[in-house]
């Protein structure tokens, strides 16, 4: 039987996120059942909660940052037991037959994964929730393990920050003896410096705010570049291997290709909301490159918090409670977080 479950929603794209009660299904055979300790806030939540991407699905309740305990689990289910901590992506399903999906790249899927939040079910029909609620019913293939020795507050946002820029700087083969240099210094940045650092790259923090420097520093920069500084800027020109963009508002692609050395790669993650120039000189002549990607699939995800567990990496987190939502999403537009919101579930019950 469907059990009850609490959590936060929004009921349109200008409505304010409120309590929400509803219900989860009971496990199937595959399924495992979580209640969710920590669901972390990502900028993508907002453009979806407003509709900013698109048509959304209202009630909506977002969230695809999750971490908990398993609670139960079906028959069938081998992989995770009881008691096990663990944690949910941004996606929960996938069509598990195309190309991309036997390939263990389920964020691709062909004919399209199914979303942790605003999103349909595989029959087409039954809506998902997210996060932000008590509990969550997973099948149990898009369920990861949490190493035992991380701060799991810390972790929550690993499974959407901490893949997004987990996976191409590992595609990339970013390693010992290269230079990287990460645009942009909020949530997915500061994730970036850590992993980047963790693989044994020279990191440089470009930003346009000069107090971030110290923070840099913190995370494992070596370098700080500040991108309004002309002559700095100049002075940087074909200095880097890699150049990770995290940033998704206007900015100068251009400006990015022209510090990266013959052969270098642009890697995108960030989302700017407008079409972007980019001169095909400045591709063509030193035999440059641009790539965007999304996350990472399932078998990457556990890739990346078992190496997140060996070299102790989380995310910077300040833990709030349900009821600070509708406040902490003004504060990320206003990028006033160190770097990432995370709800504390346990204040849904009271």
């Amino acid at each position: 039987m469907p059990f009850p479950v609490k959590g936060i929603a929004t009921q349109g794209a200008t409505e304010k996120l409120g309590a929400f009660d509803f219900e989860r299904r009971d496990p199937n055979e595959d399924d495992v059942h979580i209640e969710i300790t920590y669901a972390g806030i990502c900028h993508s939540d907002i453009h979806s909660a407003r509709s900013e991407w698109g048509p959304a699905m209202y009630p909506m309740v977002p969230g695809h940052e999750i971490v908990g305990r398993v609670k139960a689990v079906g028959g069938k289910v081998s992989k995770h037991k009881v008691g096990d901590l663990v944690g949910v992506g941004c996606f929960v399903d996938s069509c598990r037959e195309c190309q991309y999906c036997k390939e263990g790249e389920e964020q691709y899927c062909a004919p399209g994964c199914t979303m942790t939040y605003n999103s349909l079910e595989r029959d087409g029909k039954t809506p998902t929730f997210g996060g932000y609620s008590t509990d969550i019913v997973v099948k149990e293939d898009y369920v990861v393990g949490v190493p035992a020795n991380l701060d799991e507050k810390g972790v929550a946002p690993l499974l959407c920050a901490g893949i997004t820029t987990y996976h191409p700087l590992k595609k990339a083969g970013v390693t010992k003896g290269h230079k990287l240099a990460v645009v942009g210094l909020g949530g997915l940045g500061h994730m970036a410096v850590k992993i980047g650092a963790a693989f044994g790259a020279e990191v440089t923090v470009l930003s346009r705010t000069a107090g971030k420097e110290a923070d840099a520093a913190r995370l494992g920069a070596s370098h700080f570049l500040i991108t309004t500084d002309d002559a700095a800027m100049a002075k940087a020109a074909m200095t880097f291997d890699f150049v990770l963009d995290t940033v998704s508002a206007k900015h100068d692609y251009s400006q990015l290709l022209g510090l990266l050395k013959t052969r270098g790669q642009m890697l995108v993650v960030g989302a700017p909301p407008e079409p972007v120039d980019v001169s095909a000189f400045m591709l063509l002549f030193k035999g440059r490159s641009i790539s965007g990607s999304l996350i990472g699939g399932i078998a990457e995800t556990q890739e990346m918090l078992d190496f997140c567990g060996k070299h102790n990496i989380v995310s910077d987190v300040e833990v709030i409670k349900g009821d600070y939502v509708n406040e902490a999403y003004e504060r990320m537009l206003k990028s006033d977080v160190k770097y990432r919101f995370v709800i504390d579930i346990a204040s849904l019950k009271q």
